[in-house]
């Protein structure tokens, strides 16, 4: 069981942004920027391109009312978009608020983010989605 099987099950918290049946989104806890959100499909699958079609399709619908609230919560261009996958055998989509390429780059060092912080930065996101 991957750790994000643990955060489907409910046995590890999150900081939960959106859910339904196929897919959760919660913010990294060793965020590469404020506001780096996990989409993760709920089936446990290794690789993101061996997810089934229908999972492909519906990630991004699933993720772009997140990536939307990420771009007005926080200074962006826009948001980016990265799938890696080499830290977690479960694949993710990485949605962050991005100014350059450079944003992206997943080698850098990730500041430490305390408890209070991922609170407010999930509080923005959820108000951002919560707007019509």
């Amino acid at each position: 069981m991957t750790v994000f099987s643990k955060i489907i099950a409910g046995i590890i918290p999150c900081y939960r942004i959106a859910e339904n049946e196929h897919f959760i989104a919660f913010l990294d806890i060793y965020p590469h920027a404020e506001g780096h959100v996990l989409v993760v499909p709920k089936i446990e699958t290794d690789k993101f391109f061996d997810l089934e079609a229908d999972y492909l399709s519906s990630i991004l619908l699933f993720a772009q009312p997140i990536a939307r609230a990420i771009e007005q919560s926080f200074p962006c261009n826009r948001c980016g978009m990265m799938v890696l996958g080499l830290d977690v055998p479960h694949a993710h989509l990485h949605l962050l608020p991005v100014n350059s390429a450079a944003d992206l780059n997943f080698n850098r060092s990730k500041p430490n983010v305390t408890h209070g912080k991922l609170q407010e930065i999930q509080q923005k996101i959820l108000a951002a989605m919560a707007q019509p």
